[in-house]
């Protein structure tokens, strides 16, 4: 199978299915990668353009993926994040080629995230107007006035998100039982493709395999408490299904630009937030070469954005209630749905 180079809209996701398999519509120029359940086994594949196409099994012999030098993607798609242009490509052909036995209806099929378990969660603080928004509103509550400390324009920040209670759209967040006071977050994430080491930030776009939405769900009363000691977040953050990401993720060269995005909030159909990622103060290439000084990023690392401007609602002095839909849209990229319940 020789490999052709195109743009491809590559979205890998996890995809529950009600028939075995995972999703793929063959199409040139649009492709989505995907992991499916069924039975309850977890399976690979793509979703390739719209809602309504096929969905395509990587998972079975005949959809099984291989590159010149005779490596195989069955089942496992991250292997593609290191595999470069030859591996995206063989993967689009396998989904214009996949054969009946592999294609199910994208009504049989669900989307979940597209890394059930990525080998590493980095979550920034890149917009400052959302840590003004922020330190005004903490305010209001404690009385106490925050500047905005001189590190964080110097340097990004981030901490370690819990990679093992990660969520996909549609999927309930369920309030950890410790918490009044939860919210979402809207944010931008990137998936590291190649690996590497002290990369530096004109190489380091091309360390990026490509783009997704995370919704960084967050317990702010656990959180106000636990970061006045000066480490953290802690519970604030970690606790099952609250590190939200999909609906896929998209390649750059179908997303184009990923700093001029219009990213919107909508809880229960009303608009909360909105906001465009042209106001990161640190890019997705500082981070990059950041992380990567004297230590090795992997493939499938995911590096978050931080929040974008309004774009929660402690931001606004308002909140979630059980039973409220959350959905994230980022231009370009999708719409990330869930529901929030106790």
């Amino acid at each position: 199978m020789k490999a052709r180079w195109r743009p491809l809209l590559l979205v890998l996701t996890s995809i529950v299915l009600v028939a075995c398999g995972v999703a793929i519509r063959a199409q040139d120029v649009a492709l989505q990668n995907a992991t499916a359940t069924c039975d309850p086994a977890t399976r690979s594949g793509r979703v390739l353009g719209d809602r309504t196409d096929p969905a395509i099994d990587f998972s079975g012999d005949s959809a099984t993926v291989a590159s010149s030098d005779g490596t195989t993607y069955k089942g496992d798609l991250h292997p593609l994040f290191s595999g470069g242009a030859e591996s995206v490509e063989l993967a689009a052909e396998v989904a214009r080629e996949a054969p009946a036995e592999c294609r199910h209806e994208r009504g049989a099929v669900r989307l979940a995230a597209p890394l059930p378990e990525p080998p590493q969660i980095r979550d920034f603080l890149c917009f400052e107007e959302h840590l003004r928004n922020s330190f005004a509103q903490a305010a209001k509550l404690t009385g106490q006035e925050r500047e905005i400390p001189s590190v964080w324009y110097e340097q990004p920040i981030y901490y370690k998100a819990n990679r093992f209670s990660v969520n996909g759209p549609e999927a309930d967040v369920v309030w950890p039982a410790y918490s009044q006071v939860m919210d979402y977050e809207l944010e931008l994430a990137c998936v590291i493709g190649t690996g590497g080491r002290d990369i530096t930030r004109e190489d380091a776009a091309g360390h990026i395999f490509g783009f997704t939405i995370f919704n960084d769900a967050s317990a702010r009363d656990a959180q106000m408490i636990e970061m006045g000691g000066q480490l953290g977040p802690a519970k604030g953050k970690d606790f099952d299904t609250g590190n939200v990401f999909g609906p896929w993720i998209v390649t750059p060269e179908e997303l184009g630009d990923p700093y001029a995005l219009e990213m919107v909030a909508r809880v229960n159909g009303e608009e909360w937030s909105r906001g465009n990622s042209a106001t990161m103060h640190h890019r997705f290439e500082d981070l990059i070469a950041f992380v990567s000084r004297s230590e090795t990023l992997h493939p499938g690392e995911i590096l978050g954005s931080g929040t974008v401007g309004t774009g929660c609602g402690l931001e606004q002095g308002r909140f979630l209630s059980d039973g409220d839909v959350v959905e994230l849209e980022v231009e370009r990229i999708g719409v990330l749905r869930n529901r929030f319940v106790r």
